[in-house]
């Protein structure tokens, strides 16, 4: 792993979900940890549905270690959001590989 590569600052948010004084349930985003990171793009694709253009954008991340980034958590890089999709351990222990789909906007 080259360290040297991981150039770029994520930020790594975590939903809560609350309740009004109605019953709703209101979801809400709130960072939890900001990493050095190696930004990758996958690969770019465009397409209409229902009269609009929507593209898509699959990154690659990859990070150091840890043991609390799940699929259940979102990434923000250079003003955009994106979901993950899979985190995949590489080597024992020594970096995360972390895809993600950017959301349209």
């Amino acid at each position: 792993m080259r360290i040297g590569a991981m150039d770029r600052r994520v930020t790594f948010q975590r939903k809560t979900v609350t309740t009004d004084s109605f019953g709703e349930e209101i979801e809400t985003w709130a960072d939890f940890v900001t990493v050095w990171a190696q930004v990758r793009a996958i690969r770019g694709m465009e397409y209409f549905t229902a009269s609009q253009t929507v593209a898509n954008v699959d990154t690659r991340f990859t990070i150091r270690h840890r043991n609390d980034i799940t699929p259940l958590e979102r990434i923000t890089y250079n003003k955009k959001v994106y979901d993950i999709k899979a985190v995949v351990p590489l080597g024992r222990n020594e970096a995360l590989e972390i895809y993600a789909t950017a959301r349209a906007e």
